[in-house]
């Protein structure tokens, strides 16, 4: 009987303008040893904006190489 192997494929989580979704870091040319820089640049050119736009954004490392992108959090 074979085996079958499942690859991990590593994601970027986003929340931007009040959407949420998932990414393969592939897709976007990154991984999870790129910069906060170069999350955020790929990123902004995925979604058509400007760079700077992206600017307040935080990236979060998880332990299983998936990232994501969020707006800062504020508390208060």
């Amino acid at each position: 009987m074979p085996t079958q192997t499942r690859e991990m494929v590593q994601v970027l989580h986003v929340r931007y303008a009040g959407r949420s979704f998932d990414l393969p870091l592939a897709g976007l040319q990154v991984s999870a040893d790129s910069s906060d820089r170069e999350v955020k640049q790929q990123l902004a050119a995925y979604l058509e904006v400007a760079a700077s736009d992206l600017d307040s954004y935080v990236v979060d490392r998880h332990q299983n190489g998936n990232l994501t992108v969020r707006p800062e959090a504020v508390f208060g």
